[in-house]
């Protein structure tokens, strides 16, 4: 999908994320849950990928001392196999990497193909699993890290 940005998350644009949260999780946060983390949680940094004045996708992260964790990525079922999620995924890393910080980590549906993929894509590797951690159905979770931000990154630049 070319025509699309990326940009900070606003206040406004949490009825639109929390929409796409709804129909991409089985277990969604909740629409005040979004706005907590762009109110008050300082440690938080969300961004939201958006096309002709919609919103199509967001991601989020923590930033705790010298890591980061993914929170979230999603992109709406009409937008995908687009790229929107490597760039929000890309655009989270470069803010991590900005801020010094060198070492991301998500946990994935074990069962989630396509993302797990994409994250490998970026240089994250599985590291471990939690069992039983998605309360809808029981799944495993898969942990994976990237401990070099700055050298994929640098990697894309170079091509």
């Amino acid at each position: 999908m070319s025509g699309y940005s990326i940009r900070p998350i606003t206040l406004k644009d949490v009825d639109e994320v929390w929409n796409i949260e709804k129909m991409c999780f089985p277990v969604p946060w909740s629409r005040q849950s979004f706005v907590l983390e762009i109110e008050h949680n300082k440690c938080a940094r969300y961004f939201v990928a958006e096309h002709a004045g919609t919103i199509v996708g967001y991601g989020g992260m923590w930033l705790v001392l010298d890591e980061a964790h993914i929170t979230n990525i999603a992109v709406h079922p009409l937008a995908r196999r687009k790229g929107i999620g490597e760039a929000l995924l890309r655009v989270l890393m470069a803010e991590a990497n900005r801020l010094g910080i060198q070492k991301i980590t998500l946990e994935v549906r074990d069962s989630n193909t396509a993302a797990r993929n994409l994250y490998e894509k970026l240089g994250f590797v599985s590291v471990g699993r939690r069992k039983r951690y998605y309360s809808d159905n029981n799944e495993d979770a898969i942990i994976m890290w990237n401990l070099n931000i700055g050298k994929v990154l640098e990697a894309k630049q170079g091509d």
